[in-house]
């Protein structure tokens, strides 16, 4: 119950009923609700996807009413009390899926708790994994080497032992919330659902990550070795305006309009800054990313940017800053207040370049579409090591600067994590159509080219779809 999980999870339900499989997606009445334009779009494709919602226990839990996705959760505090909450929607599932049990279940891997479910009532399941491969394998290696235990402080740099190539990295980038003491039921219940999993599906393609899967498959160990399945990217498997628009949430702007204020840009000349779902900047930092595009706009005549803003909508002090902001801005810029059609802006040819906190989904966008990345990691989880291998693997990004979680920082007492001039020098960096920005950018578009071909018949991610769908047909019927 989260957006950067929810958008893949809908848009893997799509393929399979492409596919002529019929799917049930399960999730609770808000979420449904915030997806309610891609299930009416849905319904008017007669793609074979019904959709069933499942009372989240709220009260029990202690949460507030409505409470039932990450995004919406109001205090630190309750994130946890929120991840306690998800195993107490199984009996609702079991009663499900004991009148009408399908062949196969594929559950988020948050929701671990559903793998006890179908353990039970004898049902294949599958765990669907949202972030890169490499994240997983860091994290797997990271759990098996206990290396954290032997590293004292929190910015003391090592490296991530087993790796097929050397990364740094500091304990503070990569200490998750589930590595607390108060936590260890909850790790308990992922590490045995991914024991008991039948096969892991992760949204990514072999190109991309070929010898960290290989690696990775390697070390899941003999039973799932053969069974874990690239099926990305997901975010490509929906290609009409429609589609993309709605993909999350329905966009806070019309997406036309922004088609045509790109039509009017010259090819690579707009930076695309966005920073996901979850990532709300105080003021400060607002007016340092401000000052870091107007350094940018400066050195480069050519350069345009798109700005997604939505702390907006939750400070009157921030809207009369962006507002004059925008106005000073109008020629070369233009604001989003809320929810944007990421995906169409990124393959517009008019984008260059894309700022990024580097959630997966938005990493993976970017690849597929050739586009080149400002790396800005704000949480731990996935982002710092994404963004590892975004600039240091891959070479298709420059980091900002950041260099600890945003948490760890007094952004709440008006401190910016990163300056204006450091921002400004990365922009310039990515945009400057010198010899490295132009490698830089061949290296990305190469990249999307290859992932454009994962998805076509006959491509990785395609056959591994085939495969899943077969190995869930055929695992039935040997459990049966």
């Amino acid at each position: 119950m989260a957006q950067g999980h929810m958008i893949p999870m809908v848009d893997l339900a799509r393929l399979l009923a492409a596919a002529g499989v019929q799917v049930t997606f399960i999730t609770t009445p808000v979420n449904t609700a915030r997806i309610r334009p891609i299930i009416d779009r849905i319904e008017r494709s007669a793609l074979p996807i019904h959709f069933v919602d499942l009372r989240f226990p709220t009260a029990e839990a202690g949460l507030p009413d409505g409470c039932e996705n990450i995004d919406l959760i109001p205090s630190r505090n309750l994130f946890k009390p929120f991840i306690e909450a998800l195993p107490l929607l199984r009996p609702q599932l079991e009663l499900y899926l004991s009148a009408a049990p399908p062949d196969c279940i594929i559950f988020d891997s948050m929701n671990s708790w559903a793998a006890a479910a179908a353990k039970d009532l004898e049902i294949p399941h599958l765990i669907f994994h949202g972030p890169s491969c490499f994240y997983m394998l860091c994290s797997l290696l990271l759990e098996k080497s206990q290396i954290l235990k032997s590293i004292a402080g929190d910015f003391d740099p090592f490296l991530i032992p087993g790796l097929p190539e050397p990364v740094e990295v500091m304990k503070a980038q990569v200490t998750r919330a589930s590595d607390a003491p108060g936590w260890e039921k909850i790790k308990e219940r992922f590490l045995a659902a991914q024991e008991s999993a039948h096969g892991i599906v992760i949204n990514t393609f072999e190109e991309l990550e070929l010898s960290v899967l290989e690696k990775y498959k390697k070390e899941t160990g003999k039973k799932l070795s053969s069974n874990v399945w690239s099926i990305g990217p997901l975010s490509i498997s929906n290609a009409d305006v429609d589609s993309l628009s709605t993909r999350g949430e329905a966009s806070s702007t019309d997406a036309q309009w922004v088609i045509n204020w790109l039509d009017s840009k010259a090819p690579d000349s707009v930076m695309f800054v966005c920073f996901g779902s979850l990532v709300l900047n105080p003021l400060s930092q607002l007016i340092e990313i401000g000052r870091g595009l107007e350094h940018a706009l400066s050195s480069l005549s050519s350069l345009s940017f798109i700005w997604v803003v939505k702390e907006a909508a939750k400070s009157e002090e921030v809207e009369k800053w962006l507002s004059e902001f925008e106005k000073k801005m109008s020629v070369r810029g233009m604001i989003i207040r809320g929810w944007a059609p990421q995906v169409i802006v990124l393959t517009h040819v008019a984008v260059g370049g894309f700022m990024t906190h580097c959630g997966w989904n938005s990493v993976l966008e970017a690849v597929a579409a050739g586009v080149v990345m400002v790396t800005w990691p704000r949480y731990v989880g996935d982002q710092f090591i994404n963004e590892k291998l975004v600039v240091d693997v891959l070479k298709v990004g420059v980091s900002v600067g950041a260099k600890v979680p945003a948490s760890l920082v007094k952004e709440m007492s008006g401190e910016a994590q990163v300056k204006g001039e450091d921002v400004g020098k990365a922009v310039v960096r990515v945009m400057d159509g010198e010899r490295e920005g132009e490698e830089r950018r061949t290296r990305a578009r190469e990249l999307g080219e290859k992932a454009r071909k994962a998805m076509k018949e006959g491509g990785s991610s395609f056959e591994n779809l085939k495969e899943i769908i077969q190995f869930a047909r055929q695992t039935k019927i040997v459990m049966e």
